[in-house]
């Protein structure tokens, strides 16, 4: 019988999962390989059964309702005659009870290491595979990872490399190497029987058994089936450019707009004009008084010209009103600033509901509600909470939290990290994350992606779009609410070990999404994906002024996965001829106290010239103005006769090297490819993240400790590899 007719045959019987033979069946249809073994229904039948596999043999329970076998006793290893077969048989037959229906008959198979795999059905992302170290101690030793289906070798052959335990899988104590290409096919096949067998809910095998000659072998098995999770119900999707355009509007109305201070409708209006917005601006106030000086119109309505954007504060109650007013006036943007809607409760919902409805029959496009605004630099648009106003750039930012958005622009605008947009998402009641994504794919000024998120509303469509995103720019996502929402009542180990967060982040892994853990990960790396070109490899030189930060930035790369190469004879001969005898001749490379300004730029241009490496780390060599105005600021109080005009000239010869230093190298990675990250001596309050060199395509890039510019070379070195391997 087929893996399909014995699915619609245990559906037709009421039951909610397939025995474990049914359930090896299935599997070895989809290129899982089980073990050999045999259904007995009475004892004398088990011990008939034992003898013609040969002893020693495994006895096993066998019934539709027996799914946790070891648990409940009804396992027998190492049965080495048929006596102990039938008493076997008889023990396990009184433990099951009228849950017994037979027993399973398999040879000992002998084998050290034990595995799981297995497949769940999730309600955002569909079927998703998981592989790990298995055994008893499955989710104690909690060594597993995810990937979403549908799977194909490559995908399967990571999943493998991803294991702590790993080494496992290769000769191991006397052992051979775990046959691989085994392993492949029984994941790519649990993927098929994922997105083939759509009354499958979850599968699982546990132990996925290694034999001392590497065969995989899988001994127990349980398949689920049923209903899978529903899945919420799609939201229209909305096309992208017209997302882009709501970014540009060539004329605003402010429905709501205030002249008392700290309203939305006035603080909106202020930060809209003094940012410099061209075209015309209508406020619109049922009083139809002045604000700021300025006319006000009753109703949009009384508007003499075209409105491209409406920006909305009234109270919610109000704002369904406005529907067939906007449509009257050929109105097809609405900025919702106001709150009170799907936040609140079930009759925020519902209002919720009913404003969507309506706008969308009205052919009117609404961001938020619940939203702190959007800005577009490029376009001398600052339409936010906040009066922030980063330069234009490449970098486009959505956030599911308002706050924290406005506070990334405004650390991006101290940092001098370009912004190409800002959108606070709100509740995404009509454009959603998923939308964004899409307008992300085909706009040529975005070159990185920032998401702040808490939730998505379709995972598999997230997962897909920004999949495609990620194989042109990258995109960066810090996820809030990462504890498990729920736990899940699952009768495998693998419905137990995945829960939400874990598959999400299998989703943003697989599709190439880089992600931080804290909210200055996102500035980091916007600045870096922005700013630099991508390594080729993770071969890293150091260069410091000072020993310990090499070392400390040496071991913080290993410890990131990247590597710190010997240096070559060829190199060690070019920097003999640059710093003192006395010099390391390793990396890290310490240039020994020496501060002479022409040093470390000859320093720098052998490194970025030297095959050896792929990017460089400086240490020190930025930020030395600070420390030398505090020594100036000693020495004007110690030494009186000092020459007060050499003193002067200090901090602006400083001014010179760095601005020298970073042009030499923005050349330097232009010409050689390879990304320069700085890490500057002490903190400077003139100094930024971003430093603009005019006429290159990239920037100097300095942060203000190691940790932060080598997890930042460290995941944009993942990244790369990622694209590539996807392409």
């Amino acid at each position: 019988m087929k893996a399909a007719e014995l699915i619609a045959k245990a559906k037709a019987e009421g039951r909610t999962a397939l025995t474990e033979a049914e359930s090896k069946k299935v599997l070895a249809e989809y290129g899982v390989p089980v073990v050999t073994e045999t259904v007995a229904w009475t004892p004398a039948e088990a011990v008939a059964a034992a003898e013609k596999i040969g002893f020693p043999v495994v006895l096993k329970g066998l019934g539709t309702k027996l799914t946790h076998k070891t648990e409940r006793g009804l396992v027998r290893l190492h049965l080495d005659n048929g006596a102990e077969v039938r008493r076997a048989a008889t023990e396990v037959s009184a433990a099951a009870g009228d849950d017994l229906e037979g027993f399973l008959i398999q040879p000992l198979l002998a084998g050290r290491r034990e595995l799981v795999a297995g497949l769940v059905c999730d309600a955002q992302f569909g079927p998703v595979v998981m592989f790990g170290l298995g055994g008893i101690f499955t989710e104690a030793l909690d060594d597993v990872v995810f990937r979403i289906a549908p799977l194909d070798a490559n995908h399967a052959g990571e999943m493998i490399d991803e294991l702590r335990a790993k080494k496992l899988l290769g000769p191991f104590r006397g052992d051979g190497a775990a046959d691989r290409e085994a392993l492949i096919r029984a994941l790519v096949g649990l993927s098929r029987l994922g997105t083939e067998l759509t009354d499958v809910t979850e599968a699982d095998i546990n132990p996925l058994l290694i034999g001392p000659d590497g065969r995989v072998t899988a001994v127990d098995a349980l398949i689920l089936i049923g209903e899978r999770p529903a899945q919420r119900r799609p939201t229209p999707p909305i096309d992208p450019y017209a997302i882009g355009k709501l970014f540009y509007p060539r004329s605003i109305a402010f429905v709501g707009a205030s002249g008392v201070l700290g309203k939305w409708g006035y603080r909106l209006f202020c930060n809209v004009v003094a940012g410099g917005f061209k075209g015309p601006i209508y406020l619109v106030n049922p009083k139809g008084e002045k604000i700021a000086d300025r006319p006000s119109f009753k109703t949009v309505a009384e508007i003499p010209g075209p409105v491209d954007l409406a920006v909305v504060t009234i109270p919610a109650a109000k704002v369904l009103e406005l529907i067939p007013q906007f449509r009257e006036k050929g109105i097809r943007n609405m900025l919702l600033i106001t709150a009170g809607f799907g936040e609140t409760g079930a009759e925020g919902r519902r209002l919720e509901e009913t404003l969507i409805e309506s706008a969308r029959a009205a052919g009117i496009l609404i961001l938020g509600p619940n939203t702190m605004g959007i800005c577009n630099p490029h376009g001398a648009l600052f339409c936010c909470g906040s009066n922030v106003r980063p330069q234009p750039g490449s970098t486009t930012i959505v956030s599911q939290s308002g706050n924290l958005g406005v506070q990334l622009l405004d650390f991006a605008e101290h940092e001098g990290i370009g912004i190409r947009a800002f959108g606070g998402s709100g509740n995404e009641a009509m454009i959603t994350i998923e939308d964004y994504m899409e307008a992300f794919e085909v706009d040529e000024l975005t070159r990185t992606v920032v998401l702040y998120l808490e939730s998505v509303k379709n995972g598999r469509r997230f997962f897909e779009s920004a999949r495609r995103v990620g194989k042109k720019k990258p995109v960066v996502m810090l996820k809030g609410g990462r504890t498990q929402a729920g736990n899940r009542a699952a009768a495998s180990h693998t419905g137990a070990l995945a829960s939400n967060i874990r598959i999400f982040d299998a989703a943003a892994h697989q599709a190439g999404i880089v992600v931080v853990e804290q909210p200055m990960g996102l500035l980091d790396l916007s600045a870096s994906f922005s700013s630099l070109p991508l390594p080729r490899g993770n071969r890293v030189a150091v260069m410091t002024l000072g020993g310990g930060w090499g070392v400390v930035a040496s071991d913080l790369c290993v410890e990131s996965g990247l590597t710190i190469p010997e240096l070559s004879p060829e190199i060690i001969a070019r920097i003999d001829r640059i710093l003192p005898p006395y010099w390391s001749r390793s990396n890290p490379i310490d240039l020994v106290g020496e501060v002479a300004t022409t040093i470390p730029l000859q320093v720098i241009e052998a490194l970025m010239e030297w095959e050896g490496c792929d990017a460089v780390i400086h240490l020190g060599i930025l930020g030395l103005k600070v420390f030398l105005t505090q020594m100036i600021a000693s020495i004007k109080v110690v030494d009186p006769v000092q020459d007060r005009s050499l003193l002067a000239v200090i901090p602006e010869t400083i001014d010179g090297f760095e601005k020298e230093f970073l042009k030499k190298t923005a050349n330097l990675m232009e010409q050689y490819g390879k990304p320069v990250f700085g890490v500057n001596l002490l903190p400077d309050t003139e100094a930024r993240t971003v430093t603009e060199i005019e006429g290159s395509p990239y920037k100097g890039v300095s942060f203000l400790t190691p940790e932060r510019a080598v997890k930042s070379l460290a995941k944009m070195y993942a990244y790369g590899q990622w694209r590539d391997r996807e392409k």
